[in-house]
């Protein structure tokens, strides 16, 4: 796919999220706020750090789309992986966060003087999930429409949300209940996943960022493609590495 066509779909992308985010957030925040649940509220905030991180993927993308220079004749695709490596640390940081949460608060039995959220709350965290789990699907499938490295890390922040999302659900239903240590528990094992998925992310940044060979049926295509030019006796050598997205 042209880059053209790549910003085209990353822009729109992009710009539909960050709408849906930033109303997500302030409805989370409120319901936290009516609901009296911290993690309602902390939710929310992660809600909004989504917002920041499609906004670097914004920036990646359009850097990435520009044509090729004097400063950069090969162009400037590995910018957009540069924006995927941000967002994989920034999602290993949200994981990190989230995991050292739950084990203090188990550590320490904080979850014990949690007050009691009310219905709004409960609500409010459903809602979260079913909304971040479509944009979580929207995203990763653009970004595999185009195959963009940066909009398949911001798909996973969004499925981050989505995960801190239920956890925060299973809080809501645990205090409820008059278990609110699930909450925490539940804390640790959305770490786990969000922590897998940011280095998933990364190692895929970085092999594009270092000129790894492309996949054996790439290269079988590629060689088709020449053998089938008129002139072309046989192919002694060909070596092809992947350019950002492109080969």
């Amino acid at each position: 796919m042209q880059s053209s066509d790549l910003e085209k779909v990353a822009v729109r992308t992009s710009i539909i999220t960050i709408i849906i985010n930033t109303l997500l957030s302030v409805f989370k925040l409120i319901a936290g706020v009516l609901g009296a649940s911290m993690a309602l509220i902390s939710d929310a905030v992660h809600s909004a750090s989504d917002v920041f991180s499609t906004v670097i993927v914004l920036i990646g993308v359009k850097i990435s789309s520009k044509k090729a220079d004097k400063k950069h004749p090969f162009g400037h695709e590995r910018f957009e992986c540069v924006a995927a490596i941000v967002l994989a640390v920034v999602l290993f940081a949200t994981g990190a966060g989230i995991g050292y949460s739950g084990v203090e608060n188990i550590v320490t039995g904080a979850y014990n003087d949690l007050e009691v959220p009310k219905v709004i709350a409960l609500v409010a965290a459903a809602v979260s999930i079913v909304v971040k789990e479509a944009i979580f699907w929207y995203t990763l499938v653009a970004a595999k429409k185009v195959n963009s490295s940066a909009l398949k890390a911001d798909a996973w922040h969004h499925r981050s949300d989505a995960l801190s999302s239920i956890g925060s659900l299973v809080g809501v239903v645990g205090a409820m209940c008059g278990v609110p240590v699930l909450d925490s528990v539940a804390c640790l094992v959305i770490c786990v996943m969000i922590l897998v998925a940011a280095i998933k992310i990364f190692i895929d940044a970085v092999k594009k960022m270092t000129d790894e060979a492309c996949d054996e049926k790439t290269e079988g295509e590629i060689r088709d493609y020449i053998a089938s030019c008129n002139g072309v006796m046989s192919i002694d050598e060909l070596l092809a590495s992947i350019l950002g997205n492109s080969v």
